[in-house]
């Protein structure tokens, strides 16, 4: 069904407005024509169709996506990086997204991983938790951060809409899901 399209009966036909039955008046005490039993069933119908309305945010999916471990990563991440940065649905494997669709930080899993680089590396502690090494790049105000030294390697996008209303310390948020790679290196 197309989001917005009226539901269609069993049959394939649109169903017409339930009329009063004979021997009512049609006015108040509305008894509709859903049962109780048909309720429940009808509800959670309706949130599926709502579900599956919402907004999906494109992304490529990384070479190396289909590294096992990429599942359990992303499996592994928050559900929202902060209030303005709730979780959305993606189309590719291996990948989520937080914020909104037209503006949203993108974490794919299973990237090219970095050679030796000059570029900035940071090293990043969540509190009580792993340490993981960063390569921060910004890009006409967009950041780039991509894992060091891990395998698989994973890349977060964060366009400038976001950086406008939200700093990128939640990185560190990422920390617990991302130390499910393997660390092969670390920054100098």
């Amino acid at each position: 069904m197309r989001c917005g399209a009226a539901p269609a009966h069993r049959h394939g036909r649109a169903r017409a407005p339930s009329r009063p039955r004979a021997g009512t008046s049609g006015g108040g005490g509305y008894r509709g024509d859903v049962s109780p039993r048909r309720a429940l069933p009808l509800a959670a119908a309706v949130l599926v169709t709502l579900a599956a309305c919402a907004p999906t945010v494109a992304v490529d999916v990384a070479p190396h996506a289909a590294d096992p471990v990429c599942a359990s990563v992303v499996l592994a991440l928050p559900d929202q990086l902060s209030e303005d940065l709730p979780r959305l649905e993606t189309d590719a494997q291996a990948t989520t997204a937080w914020g909104r669709p037209d503006a949203a930080v993108v974490l794919r899993c299973g990237v090219e991983p970095l050679g030796p680089t000059t570029d900035r590396c940071q090293s990043v502690t969540t509190p009580n938790g792993p340490t993981i090494d960063w390569v921060v790049v910004e890009e006409s105000g967009d950041w780039r951060f991509t894992t060091y030294g891990r395998v698989p390697a994973v890349e977060v996008r964060v366009p400038e809409a976001v950086t406008e209303f939200s700093t990128t310390s939640f990185v560190d948020l990422l920390g617990p899901a991302v130390a499910l790679t393997t660390q092969e290196r670390a920054c100098l």
